[in-house]
């Protein structure tokens, strides 16, 4: 081997790039900044929307089947409790995701695992919107 090859790793003399801008997208995920802005958005969301919810869930307790559909009629009720799914079905899927790349090493069960975990909070999400949208028009 001779003295002049180099490894196709190391950064060229004439390379502009900062030392941050060299190693971004190398980590074990190769997209974090996304996930955690995600999950601080959700984060929020679901910040704002828990006192609605809870006011709507203290009002449902004790009434029968008609009187959650009178309730959950309401379209401003109803859509307050979707967003409130959709953000903690988001929250949930990048938090348990976060959590598989970080400590599942070998990769064809964290590739499968992550797909579990995707499939789990659509289906999570739908049922609970589909809840909604059932006990709201009163069938």
């Amino acid at each position: 081997m001779s003295a002049d090859h180099t490894n196709s790793r190391t950064p060229k003399a004439n390379s502009m790039r900062t030392p941050l801008g060299k190693v971004r997208k190398f980590g074990p995920a190769g997209s974090g900044t996304s996930d955690f802005w995600r999950q601080r958005i959700t984060g929020v969301a679901m910040t704002l929307l828990i006192l609605p919810v809870v006011v709507v869930i203290m009002m449902l307790l004790g009434r029968n089947q008609a009187g959650a559909a009178q309730i959950l009629g309401s379209p401003l009720i109803a859509l307050t409790m979707i967003l409130f799914i959709i953000a903690s079905a988001l929250h949930m899927k990048i938090g348990m995701q976060v959590v598989l790349e970080d400590y599942v090493q070998n990769e064809k069960l964290k590739l499968v695992s992550i797909m579990a975990n995707n499939f789990f909070s659509l289906a999570v999400a739908l049922a609970a919107i589909f809840a909604i949208f059932k006990l709201s028009s009163g069938v």
